[in-house]
């Protein structure tokens, strides 16, 4: 077992694990740690304590120190020249005619390194662009590009239904959508329907998938065949939360549908789900990325 706090750098950002050493740490404090970029400052996130050596990605850093008044004030003032690197690497970008959009910039904490990020269609050749920006910031230039996920969640934004967007609030990264859960979530296949303002499938398709795979696990399909408590009849209408069905029974002229609870019936024969057409699969699919 390893003694870890875990510590982010941005808002709703990924959590990493550092060695608290003997500082006492509360959630909420400012903490001075080393990472792969250098020297930063970040938020408590986690309080001390027991995680598994699995969990930690070695060498597992130590923290430098507690963040003090002048750390904080540093941390201000690199949000300025943040502000101010942006309009300069926007007036770069246009003189050199580049085909990007720039998204945010970033100072670290000890300035030893500028970050920009960008969003581009394709691959850009910046090194004219990262000479110019050298020369004016005489520092460690980095551009590092992103793709459209990460836009929405640093620009942050409204999503469909209203509320500020999951991956900019609470989500610290991005989990697998497919297509495949908004069609067992008996969703619109219609792109603007299940895409977020990324463009991609929305990620909140991702949050009630396990409930979805455990009712499609236990209830049959439409087509079924299934034994009621007065007797056999196929499947005609399914209400997945509800785990009900609507049963049309054989031998039977009455027109009315049987309704009934999962656990009232019995599959005797359940059904194969039907191909969806490969031209539809692959327009949805780039949703995915």
């Amino acid at each position: 077992m390893a003694n870890v706090i875990g510590v982010r750098f941005r808002y709703a950002g990924k959590v990493y694990y550092f060695d608290p050493v003997d500082i006492k740490l509360e959630q909420g404090e400012m903490v001075i740690v080393e990472t792969a970029r250098g020297v930063e400052c970040g938020e408590v996130v986690n309080p001390a304590r027991e995680v598994d050596e699995s969990e930690v990605v070695a060498p597992l850093k130590k923290v430098m120190r507690k963040a003090t008044e002048e750390d904080l004030n540093q941390v201000e003032e690199n949000r300025k020249k943040s502000e101010e690197a942006y309009q300069i690497c926007l007036e770069k970008i246009q003189k050199h005619n580049l085909d990007m959009k720039l998204i945010d910039v970033e100072y670290t904490f000890d300035n030893n390194k500028v970050l920009f990020y960008f969003t581009a269609d394709g691959r850009i050749d910046f090194r004219e662009l990262v000479k110019d920006l050298a020369a004016v910031f005489r520092t460690r230039i980095e551009l590092r590009q992103i793709g459209v996920r990460d836009e929405a969640k640093m620009m942050g934004g409204l999503g469909v239904c209203g509320r500020s967007l999951c991956c900019s609030t609470h989500l610290t990264e991005f989990h697998p959508v497919s297509i495949k859960m908004a069609k067992e979530q008996s969703l619109s296949l219609n792109p603007t329907k299940i895409s977020g303002t990324c463009g991609r499938l929305m990620c909140c398709l991702k949050y009630e998938q396990e409930a979805y795979d455990d009712l499609l696990r236990r209830i049959p399909r439409v087509g079924a065949l299934v034994q009621t408590p007065v007797g056999t009849g196929s499947v005609m209408y399914v209400s997945l939360l509800e785990e009900k069905v609507k049963v049309k029974l054989d031998n039977n002229n009455d027109p009315d549908l049987k309704e009934y609870h999962v656990s009232e019936i019995k599959l005797i024969k359940d059904v194969e789900k039907a191909p969806e057409p490969e031209e539809d699969i692959e327009i949805l699919k780039e949703l995915e990325d």
